[in-house]
């Protein structure tokens, strides 16, 4: 039988020397869902899009990466939902008041939960870190591609899914991603 994605972090945390955060997340690529516990009870599933490439944790791979990480920052506090964000800054405008040509593109919206590998070799380090390669969970203005791969490497929810999630998960608490 298969583990729950649940004890799956366990058992990350057991082979990484992590201690279990009481909220944590785990993302399971196949499923294309996020999930939310606290105190190992499941709150909320979300639909999500990781990358439209293999998982890949190397750098340039534009490839979601896997493994054991935590919430190392949290940006966007207080800002209205659709806000853009480059340079991990909010640029002053919502999505829907972009050019058409910008808002083709897959922009970084309303939040961003920025993910640091825990994993030393593997997640993080070299050239396979999850903090140097920009690694996020954040908003979308293409919220009608959620629930299959859309990104370059970072997850994507829709937008109020991702400012739910903001403010129920701290930073340094831990996110799983699950590749298989």
């Amino acid at each position: 039988m298969k583990s729950s994605p649940y004890d799956r972090l366990l058992e990350s945390c057991r082979e990484a020397g992590v201690t279990p955060s009481r909220i944590c997340l785990v993302a399971s690529i196949p499923e294309q869902r996020l999930r939310l516990y606290e105190d190992g009870k499941s709150l909320k599933a979300c639909s999500m899009s990781s990358s439209k490439r293999a998982p890949s944790c190397e750098e340039n791979s534009f490839g979601t990466p896997w493994g054991l990480h935590e919430v190392s920052e949290k940006i966007g506090e207080g800002e209205p939902e659709g806000m853009v964000f480059k340079g991990r800054q909010p640029t002053g405008q919502r999505y829907w008041e972009y050019p058409e040509k910008e808002r083709a593109k897959n922009l970084i919206t309303s939040r961003i939960l920025r993910l640091r590998g825990l994993e030393q070799g593997l997640n993080a380090g070299g050239s396979c870190d999850t903090f140097d390669r920009y690694i996020y969970i954040h908003g979308t203005n293409h919220e009608e591609a959620i629930g299959k791969p859309a990104s370059s490497g970072c997850l994507q929810l829709t937008n109020a899914d991702v400012i739910e999630l903001f403010d129920l998960v701290p930073e340094n608490n831990l996110v799983l991603i699950l590749k298989d």
